[in-house]
């Protein structure tokens, strides 16, 4: 159960608002400062192969485009168990997301593997619906086999201040999930602010989300380092508080191993290694595979390869 004192916030608007701007303010400077300095850190060889294989299994491998097919969904699955064909100890990602009239072709392409199936929901990714139709979107989905939903929040709700309408769709959505995990995503290129995305983050997480998420990967900016560090400290600060450890999905704009592994160290420097696990951290990405694989043999082998070692997804 959530703390007493954090339960108490979801009572009412009065009290969800008290609380969220209690939040202590995101000092914006010291933490550009900080995330940069994080950046500067260097790994040695063993400890890179550690992370690229780490990264490799945070990676929800995604497609999200009105062109999808069964047949490429079928594919991404297929390079989801095994990413490289030429060296089966190459690990699984974590999950395919995909819209969910595709869910059923993943979840048979992936039966007997490890790999997740993720569905975006909640009238992806704009957000613009009436609840009743999220839900239905929801129920759909899981129905369908989902195991992980990833739903907007209503952004201009937040922004106007409507913190409760946002917390009671937040914790309806989690209801439909059933035994699904709920990952929120909260739009942070709309959200301006460090400030803003500090409340939306601690108003997704006592809503009951599993995950916080930065981005539908349709807005620009997605996922900045600022960014990720405040969310990271959101999720650090819950579990001290209620014991309950809840994850974070960065998505949008992340293409290489390098990006990949800064944002590894940062995980471990401001989480803790509790969240350097697939179950609390994810990638949400199609390129940064290609890229996390491609270092991964260069590794091994000692060279780069062509663009034609990895498939184009």
């Amino acid at each position: 159960m959530v703390a007493s004192a954090l339960a108490e916030a979801g009572r009412d608007d009065a009290s969800l608002r008290r609380f969220l701007h209690g939040l202590p303010g995101v000092d914006q400077v010291g933490a550009e400062a900080r995330a940069a300095a994080l950046a500067t850190r260097s790994i040695k060889t063993s400890a890179k192969a550690w992370a690229i294989d780490m990264a490799i299994r945070m990676v929800d491998l995604t497609t999200l485009e009105g062109s999808d097919t069964p047949g490429k969904v079928r594919s991404l699955c297929g390079k989801a168990v095994r990413p490289d064909p030429s060296d089966p100890s190459a690990p699984a990602v974590a999950a395919v997301c995909v819209y969910p009239d595709m869910v059923p072709f993943a979840v048979q392409a992936l039966r007997g593997s490890q790999v997740q199936v993720a569905s975006v929901a909640t009238a992806f990714p704009s957000g613009r619906a009436a609840l009743a139709t999220k839900l239905v979107d929801v129920s759909d989905a899981v129905a369908a086999g989902a195991a992980e939903i990833d739903m907007v929040i209503d952004r201009g709700a937040f922004l106007a201040g409507h913190y409760l309408r946002v917390f009671e769709e937040i914790v309806a959505v989690k209801q439909a999930c059933g035994n699904a995990h709920l990952k929120v995503i909260l739009e942070t290129g709309e959200l301006v602010t460090l400030d803003a995305v500090r409340r939306a983050s601690w108003l997704a997480l006592l809503a009951g989300g599993d995950f916080i998420k930065t981005s539908t990967g349709k807005v620009s900016p997605a996922a900045t380092p600022p960014v990720a560090l405040v969310m990271l400290q959101a999720v650090r600060d819950f579990e001290a508080r209620t014991g309950q450890v809840r994850g974070v999905k960065l998505a949008g704009g992340i293409r290489t191993t390098k990006e990949a592994i800064r944002y590894l160290v940062m995980v471990n420097e401001v989480a803790g290694q509790r969240w350097l696990d697939p179950r609390a951290f994810r990638f949400g990405a199609s390129s940064l595979l290609n890229d996390l694989l491609q270092q991964r043999h260069k590794l091994s082998s000692g060279a780069y390869d062509g663009p034609d070692y990895v498939s184009i997804d």
